[in-house]
């Protein structure tokens, strides 16, 4: 069924899949058939179109950082020109990976997104000789104590049995490595960051600062352990995901769509912190032959997902079936 039945009336995406920049979106646009590009008022200027196939599967693009994805996604969401009451969602994106989870090309489906930005920070020279780190939980008294008060965006949980399902119909996809990969994973050590790309589910940390740094990385780490008493696994950082969630959950307050419907793809362009004979700098700057593998992965798994709904929608589109997962 395509996603518009007639001439004037609202489009029903089946799947809408978000990506963040144009890299991430190109291997979705060169691989669907999108027939249908409709103009939004409030999307990007450079990416100011969503495109769908007459499959039902549509896609947009937010722009980088949080105040385009909000933006782009709101726009989306509380459009007049989509009936998403029915609509699953999948944020299909590249991240850094944390070498004890995953390596370059790896692909992690998150349960959880906590955001790393909402905290008190105090620069590193004036922090008191007892902390390891400058920043704390809004309304702490030091980095150990959890928030006493709150934004309220600060850690959304995902469908957990979606995610689980999406894991479940993707883990065995074929992934793409590379040469250049492959010789950049020397620099690390353990058998997951040397290793050939792999499909997992652990969670990923959004923040509008791209950090980097083992130093970084072992704060974020505790940080996820803290915001979320420890239910969450930090694996992936980027730079949207807290704020496209908001967006989404408040059109899914206001009726417009169904939060639960919701799944989160990051995949691997680089490592978070440097390798055994580096300094952070050097790594932040290396060239890891990542880029490509993560591009291409996350259309390769985010594509496998969402054919299963779109070919299985006459079960779908009541309810996610995740009793399927094996």
């Amino acid at each position: 069924m395509p996603a518009q039945a007639q001439d004037g009336a609202k489009i029903a995406p089946k799947v809408m899949v978000i990506t963040m920049f144009g890299q991430e979106a190109k291997p979705w646009i060169e691989g669907e058939k999108f027939t249908q590009q409709i103009k939004l008022a409030g999307l990007n200027p450079e990416y100011p179109n969503v495109d769908c196939s007459d499959e039902g599967l549509c896609h947009m693009t937010t722009a980088m950082g949080f105040a385009n994805a909000a933006s782009s996604v709101s726009a989306m969401a509380l459009s007049e020109k989509f009936d998403l009451s029915k609509t699953y969602f999948l944020i299909a994106g590249i991240a850094g990976v944390d070498p004890k989870h995953g390596t370059l090309g790896s692909a992690h489906w998150a349960k959880f997104a906590i955001d790393a930005d909402l905290n008190h920070r105090i620069d590193q020279s004036e922090v008191p000789d007892t902390w390891e780190t400058g920043s704390f939980a809004l309304g702490a008294e030091n980095p150990t104590e959890t928030a006493k008060w709150s934004a309220g965006t600060e850690v959304y949980a995902l469908n957990a049995k979606l995610t689980d399902y999406a894991f479940s119909v993707t883990k065995d996809v074929e992934l793409l490595d590379g040469d250049g990969a492959k010789a950049y994973r020397k620099h690390y050590k353990g058998d997951i960051a040397t290793g050939a790309p792999i499909v997992s589910i652990c969670d990923t940390l959004s923040s509008d600062t791209y950090w980097h740094g083992v130093k970084m990385a072992l704060f974020m780490e505790k940080w996820v352990e803290l915001l979320t008493d420890g239910k969450a696994t930090y694996c992936t950082s980027q730079m949207e995901d807290n704020a496209t969630l908001t967006a989404l959950k408040r059109a899914s307050e206001a009726g417009k769509l169904d939060f639960d419907r919701i799944a989160l793809l990051r995949t691997a362009s680089n490592f978070d912190r440097q390798g055994e004979d580096q300094t952070a700098l050097e790594s932040l700057k290396s060239e890891s032959g990542g880029f490509k593998l993560a591009t291409t992965n996350a259309y390769r798994i985010g594509k496998t997902y969402a054919q299963t709904i779109l070919t299985g929608w006459d079960k779908w589109q009541e309810a996610p079936q995740t009793d399927s997962a094996k």
